[in-house]
């Protein structure tokens, strides 16, 4: 039932054998024509000016059987799919990794390639310790729709105080909806919210402190952690009323990770941590295409017909403009 198996089945069936293992190694060619791209996307990613991330789970087949003599090294067991969305000047750059790394561990490493003299990138993601990178700078931002979300799971319990909270986060969408809808810029984005979304969290940071403060709210029942969760993130949770640029939450990558678990899904492991690493980044270069309105099977197909270019200059064969690049190339050959 695995998805090459169930391609071999069918390509059977028409009439034209391409057995499982044949795939793979059309894969693995891919792979081995474009991975220059790849690298160089990642070394863009890190000259960002905003990021996004987030870890789900994965299987790697590899990691998860247990050598007798490791038992005692207390190895991690488990792997993780980190997913990375970067705003590289105008462009959107989507990376994926699968390994037994933490989402703070890969960006840690991808942050390694960013220039000194940069100031430090802003940082979404959720509150989770292990997601934030241990070595660098970060302008450190949390997502607020993950603070609204634990009121929801809630609200049946505690309906009034509950949706307060809602409809006060939900004014501050609103007001971020206004400025999308007229276009502003990161500055006039900023003091708009100032002006109206800093008195709406105001006056709920000073609702949710009296609660907790007055004993008005059990500590320690679901009300209770879902406030002492909301204050004590505050001030990463309230960066888009301080930062230029800030988001207000990390849906955008949420949504993204829907495709790499999608496949957890669908194909439910990867065999070893090679196979998951071609997987990441097959998956890496589609969605950046995709995002930037750019066809991943042209794109793909004219990265593996210019390989030796790629590997010469990569920078000139990325999804905004490899199509610059193919049209310069033809204009030469034809004149040669």
């Amino acid at each position: 039932g695995m998805p090459l198996y169930r391609i071999e089945g069918y390509q059977k069936m028409l009439g034209i054998p391409l057995p499982s293992s044949t795939q793979w190694d059309l894969i693995e060619q891919v792979a081995n024509d474009i991975y220059p791209v790849f690298y160089h996307l990642e070394y863009l990613a890190a000259q960002g000016h905003l990021t996004h991330l987030d870890d789900t789970n994965v299987r790697i087949l590899s990691k998860m059987k247990e050598h007798p003599y490791l038992k005692d090294l207390k190895l991690r067991k488990g792997s993780f799919t980190t997913g990375v969305i970067s705003y590289y000047q105008d462009h959107i750059i989507h990376l994926n990794y699968s390994s037994s790394n933490h989402a703070g561990e890969n960006m840690t490493r991808l942050l390694n390639q960013r220039h000194k003299n940069l100031p430090p990138i802003k940082y979404m993601c959720d509150a989770l310790s292990r997601n934030k990178p241990k070595e660098h700078e970060v302008i450190l931002m949390n997502c607020i729709a993950h603070a609204r979300r634990k009121f929801v799971e809630i609200e049946l319990f505690f309906p009034d105080e509950c949706a307060h909270v809602i409809e006060q986060i939900a004014m501050v969408y609103r007001h971020d909806a206004h400025t999308r809808a007229i276009k502003m810029d990161d500055a006039q984005r900023l003091r708009y919210h100032q002006t109206h979304s800093w008195p709406v969290m105001k006056e709920l940071k000073v609702l949710l402190e009296t609660q907790l403060h007055d004993n008005l709210v059990e500590e320690n029942n679901s009300l209770g952690k879902a406030i002492r969760y909301t204050l004590k993130h505050w001030e990463t949770l309230t960066q888009f009323l301080k930062t230029e640029g800030a988001p207000l939450d990390n849906n955008i990558l949420e949504a993204s990770l829907k495709v790499p678990i999608r496949i957890r899904k669908n194909a439910m492991f990867y065999k070893t941590e090679h196979g998951a690493f071609i997987g990441s980044m097959l998956v890496s270069i589609i969605q950046t295409c995709q995002a930037n309105k750019v066809n991943p099977v042209d794109y793909l197909t004219t990265l593996q017909v210019n390989k030796s270019q790629i590997f010469k200059e990569p920078q000139n064969w990325l999804p905004w403009n490899y199509e610059n690049q193919r049209t310069v190339q033809a204009v030469t050959e034809a004149t040669a």
